[in-house]
């Protein structure tokens, strides 16, 4: 009989389980979902699944990574393997087509394995109207779930105070950069985080002066910082130009470039310029939960100051166990695969099963060249922690099969 009446109960609503967000996290938990047996809707404005991760974010820059990495070999280093190139040139059009490319196949993937597991895609843009109700695009339409899992993701920040907020023009986020029509003579990066080398490295190799202005005096802040030093000496061969403890307090905005004006960070900091030119600006201090339009407010959801959703150690809402949070909008490193694992745990739970997720055997790495890559806690973290560990190293070129393959960059 009990099993009976929570049927009914379920019947009550459109769906079992609404998620809001197709990126990594929401269109896995929205596959999870549907595979233990869940009616399943997932909730997505984009006009293709897949959200920032796959449509402007992670994958297109992987893309244009993978081209410019092939470019600057091509150029610099195939003749010390014996292989001889004359007149390598850039086709820009053609490299942002491969992206392009790379991307449509992938959220097709999605869609497709929508199709498959009989998941519900809803076009549009979602807001709570109450605990248990949707609306969709400002009220055109609403939906009903018993549970929910919130996966909004995250948006560019901009630079505190108002200045030289990003317009894509000559001040860009990170989806500005990966869709410039030209190769830029000169390119200032504000950040010198993860999204910050990466996109830095694709125009360096391909032929722009770039610089790299940090806040701090070191990039990387959450590497390990032995490391991080020797990929950012690496970077440096490469022709990566380092402003270290250097904050952008203004800028200049032209039709043909910006001039930044910098001072140091803090009165330790080294010196540094005072102006910097440049044709563009790419603005890369970080991310933001995309959660404003939700409507959170109203059924008593709170947010941090960042704007992440406040969840348990069950990723439950504080209030509403019934609505999960995952991925970007919640606390937590930034990363793809860590959003696919907190949406298929939310999944399992909804679906009541026995589930665990440990944050520290969720790695990072950052796809420079050399790559840096990490997992659990670094030295730093060690230390202050007063965690005894023992520490080994070993050198990468003492490898034989890394010594056959391995062209430093110079």
């Amino acid at each position: 009989m009990r099993a009976i009446r929570q049927l009914r109960r379920f019947a009550t609503y459109d769906y079992d389980l609404a998620v809001i967000g197709a990126g990594p996290g929401g269109y896995v938990a929205a596959i999870k979902g549907a595979q233990l047996g869940l009616r399943t809707a997932c909730i997505e404005k984009r006009a293709t699944l897949g959200g920032t991760c796959l449509n402007v974010g992670c994958i297109p820059a992987k893309a244009l990574l993978h081209s410019s990495h092939k470019y600057y070999d091509a150029k610099h280093h195939f003749a010390e393997h014996g292989v001889q190139a004359d007149n390598i040139r850039v086709d820009l059009k053609q490299l942002m087509g491969n992206k392009l490319k790379a991307v449509a196949g992938l959220t097709k993937g999605v869609e497709l394995l929508f199709k498959k597991n009989k998941v519900t895609w809803v076009k549009g843009e979602a807001a709570f109207r109450d605990t248990h109700t949707l609306e969709i695009d400002g009220g055109q339409s609403t939906l009903t779930a018993n549970k929910f899992i919130i996966a909004t993701g995250s948006e560019p920040s901009q630079l505190p105070g108002g200045v030289l907020k990003i317009d894509e023009n000559r001040v860009l986020s990170s989806e500005g950069a990966m869709r410039l029509t030209e190769i830029p003579k000169k390119l200032v990066v504000i950040g010198g985080g993860v999204i910050g080398l990466e996109l830095g490295s694709v125009w360096a190799r391909l032929g722009t002066e770039v610089k790299i202005v940090e806040f701090l005096p070191r990039i990387l802040p959450g590497a390990d910082f032995e490391i991080a030093n020797m990929l950012q000496k690496s970077l440096a061969k490469q022709g990566l130009e380092f402003h270290l403890g250097a904050k952008v307090i203004g800028g200049q905005i032209s039709n043909t470039g910006v001039k930044l004006i910098v001072e140091k960070a803090t009165p330790t900091s080294p010196d540094v310029p005072a102006t910097l030119d440049a044709d563009y600006v790419l603005v890369s201090v970080g991310r933001r939960a995309y959660t404003a339009g939700l409507n959170l407010d109203a059924i008593d959801v709170t947010v941090d100051k960042s704007g992440r959703v406040n969840v348990s150690e069950h990723l439950q809402t504080l209030k509403h166990h019934h609505i999960y949070a995952i991925g970007d909008c919640v606390r937590g490193p930034m990363l793809a695969h860590k959003a696919e694992e907190e949406g298929v745990f939310a999944a399992e739970l909804i679906a009541k099963k026995r589930v665990h997720l440990k944050y520290d055997s969720i790695p990072s790495v950052v796809y420079t060249h050399p790559e840096l890559a990490g997992v659990g806690k670094t030295e730093e973290e060690l230390k202050a922690q007063n965690i005894p560990y023992s520490k080994g190293t070993f050198p990468f070129l003492a490898n034989s099969r890394a010594k056959t393959i391995f062209v430093p960059f110079t």
